[in-house]
């Protein structure tokens, strides 16, 4: 990870830690640096979320890409797996998404997506992070009709909503879907596509006004989609966050169907119609212990990767591997996209509830979760925190005293300045107790922020 862009992407509160002129100079540089070597123009394809700083970011973008050359295409409110499938479809030399996720709206992000679809590759950040410190020469400003233009993109959106209904292997008439949007990018795009293969469609959260993005809803509140399912009498619920990569499930019995089970679910559905290719699975180390032990029951591997969707993507690619994903509910379909996608997984767990002709609890059914208690803490320096021997022996004790029963996973946030401490046993006392030993030396070694 670099000085600013973490695993996913630039982010922070708007005019505070992502400020306006860091936009303009992410343009202004990756501008110049894809049209220096080209016959042509750099051609740049700009997406965003519902968040009211996302229209500053847009224009600031903007106006440093046309200042440095580029031509500008704005698919405007849009997901983030949209922007990734049109980068890669439509020959621009790269994406960008201005959201923050999952981050309350007045945090935002600038998420840079290269001309395949996949998130950016460390060097070209390296260079971006340089110019944004003045580390690095001061790109030409473009002139006459080297200027470059914006282009309205909409179209790009719409072809991407074509896409997703183009891969459902049946009609959804008769089942009752619920669709909680986030007040985010997905509220009309979901709707569309579930509308269209004839589904009865109820949808929440989907009224955005630039501050309620996120807000009490999405996959970040998933207790409003389950009370929601089981008021209404709904076949399955779909909850997105606000750029809609990521998906949580909700079972007919408002039972959650997180990430973990969300790859049981399609890993096994692929392993019964032989295509898992490799039989395997590939998970970040956050999965949860009782996914594991359902895998191995059911003869599937699995590979374990560091957090985040772009790890779990690299070694999908490097491998061969066709599904993989987060317990957080970014799920990769490596023969359909680049990125975690969520409206594209509920169409997977369609498939697989259609295709078997049971409902999601029964599909979840083998999968045990162990309980889980991460608590996060905010520290003054992640690696100090991470790395004091106090620390990594208190971590060692509880490994020890779990043993086979459980485990303990301390980590650094890759977005925020937060040690994770997560510890999965047989009860929520025991995961309690755990977690609380290691904090506690956190705190007394005085690694907490104020």
């Amino acid at each position: 990870m670099g000085k600013y862009f973490g695993t996913d992407g630039f982010r922070g509160e708007a005019n505070v830690d992502l400020t306006y002129d860091h936009a303009v100079k992410i343009g202004r540089f990756l501008g110049w640096y894809y049209g220096v070597n080209q016959d042509r123009k750099c051609k740049v394809v700009i997406g965003k979320d519902t968040r009211r700083s996302s229209y500053m970011f847009e224009y600031a973008l903007t106006a440093g890409l046309t200042a440095s050359g580029a031509d500008v295409y704005l698919m405007h409110v849009t997901t983030t797996p949209s922007v990734s499938y049109i980068a890669r479809t439509d020959g621009f030399d790269c994406g960008i998404m201005i959201s923050a996720s999952h981050n309350p709206f007045y945090d935002n992000g600038i998420k840079l997506i290269n001309g395949k679809g996949e998130k950016m590759d460390e060097e070209t950040i390296l260079k971006v992070e340089a110019y944004l410190d003045g580390a690095a020469p001061e790109v030409p400003m473009a002139k006459r009709e080297n200027i470059g233009v914006t282009v309205d993109y909409a179209a790009g959106r719409n072809r991407y909503i074509g896409y997703l209904i183009s891969l459902a292997t049946r009609s959804y008439k008769n089942m009752r879907v619920g669709l909680d949007c986030a007040n985010g990018s997905a509220w009309q795009i979901a709707k569309s596509v579930f509308d269209a293969l004839g589904a009865k469609t109820y949808v929440i959260n989907a009224e955005p006004d630039g501050s309620n993005i996120n807000t009490n809803c999405g996959s970040t509140h998933i207790e409003v989609l389950q009370k929601y399912v089981v008021d209404n009498g709904l076949d399955v619920g779909f909850a997105y966050d606000g750029d809609a990569d990521r998906c949580m499930a909700v079972a007919e019995t408002g039972q959650l169907i997180d990430g973990d089970l969300i790859l049981y679910i399609c890993g096994t559905y692929l392993k019964e119609r032989g295509e898992l290719r490799n039989n395997t699975i590939v998970t970040t180390v956050m999965s949860n212990f009782g996914l594991y032990k359902a895998l191995d029951d059911a003869g599937i591997q699995y590979e374990k990767t560091a957090v985040g969707d772009k790890y779990v993507y690299e070694n999908m690619v490097t491998n061969g591997h066709r599904i993989g994903g987060e317990q957080s509910g970014h799920i990769i379909f490596s023969k359909y996209a680049t990125t975690g996608d969520g409206i594209l997984t509920s169409i997977k767990l369609m498939e697989a509830i259609l295709e078997t002709k049971l409902p999601l609890s029964k599909l979840a059914e083998p999968v045990t979760i162990y309980p889980q208690k991460l608590q996060n803490v905010r520290v003054k320096s992640k690696p100090e925190a991470q790395n004091d021997p106090d620390v990594q022996a208190a971590v060692q004790a509880v490994a020890e005293a779990l043993g086979d029963s459980g485990r303990i996973l301390v980590r650094e946030s890759g977005t925020e300045p937060l040690l994770r401490v997560m510890v999965e046993a047989k009860t929520d006392e025991i995961c309690d107790q755990y977690v609380a030993q290691v904090v506690d030396v956190i705190r007394r070694k005085g690694h907490e922020a104020e």
